[in-house]
């Protein structure tokens, strides 16, 4: 059985006063769920937030990782540098970072190996673009790049990978993949792992599905038998609300 898990993902929001203030109202909201719950905060709030979730069971993440151990690569940070700093789980490969940073598979690749060698968790992104859906290429697609994402991993440091279908038209947009169609890729992205990882490990790698996952549509998602939880965004910026995706079992 897979431990259901919820990221929100900030994104390039909150000063760290403010991650303070959303944690603490966060905190008591989700103190009573099974659900692993992440709050993947910018880089500058680390240090607040890891201070605000003392005492809690909410897990620690931050937005990027780069790949070398340490060098000459000006705003960047090490999977080092973050496991030291509380950090647990790290977010890769998301479709902003592909779209405006020039993020590629085979970088998020490197991360991916770069986060699990340190022993942080690594989310890693996957999904496509509406014309890549209707032109019918989402399942080529995703399976490609969840297939590099993994590559040069264990079958036991796979399964240790949480995986994030995000498709993209669906990011920030409101628009949602219906629960059959998030459903269906989910299901697709599984059987590729098992291909190349074998059935047991597939069946422990958590996949989460996010594109536009709230409040309201929470229940639907989480009831179809691929989906393990997921990456949220908008909704993850206001206590309340990401405590109705956080309990949605509720």
């Amino acid at each position: 059985m897979r431990t259901p898990i919820i990221a929100g993902n900030w994104k390039m929001n909150m000063t760290p006063k403010e991650a303070t203030g959303l944690i603490e109202a966060l905190k008591p909201l989700v103190k009573d769920t099974n659900t692993t719950v992440v709050v993947c905060v910018p880089a500058i709030d680390i240090p607040a937030a890891k201070q605000a979730l003392r005492g809690s069971r909410i897990k620690l993440g931050a937005q990027n990782v780069h790949f070398a151990e340490s060098g000459a690569y000006t705003g960047e940070l090490s999977a080092a540098m973050l496991k030291e700093a509380g950090v647990e789980y790290v977010i890769i490969g998301h479709s902003e970072r592909r779209q405006y940073f020039g993020e590629t598979d085979e970088t998020v690749n490197k991360r991916t190996r770069a986060a699990v060698a340190a022993g942080l968790t690594p989310i890693v992104c996957v999904g496509e673009l509406k014309e890549q859906r209707e032109a019918g290429y989402t399942d080529a697609l995703v399976t490609y790049q969840t297939l590099i994402a993994l590559t040069g991993l264990t079958p036991t440091e796979v399964r240790k990978v949480v995986i994030a279908y995000e498709p993209v038209w669906a990011i920030g947009t409101g628009l949602t993949a219906t629960d059959e169609q998030a459903n269906e890729t989910i299901g697709v992205i599984r059987k590729a792992i098992a291909a190349r990882y074998g059935k047991g490990v597939a069946n422990r790698v958590r996949i989460q599905y996010g594109g536009s996952m709230k409040g309201s549509n929470v229940k639907g998602l989480m009831a179809q038998p691929e989906i393990d939880g997921g990456l949220i965004g908008g909704a993850s910026l206001k206590a309340d609300e990401f405590a109705k995706v956080v309990n949605f079992d509720k």
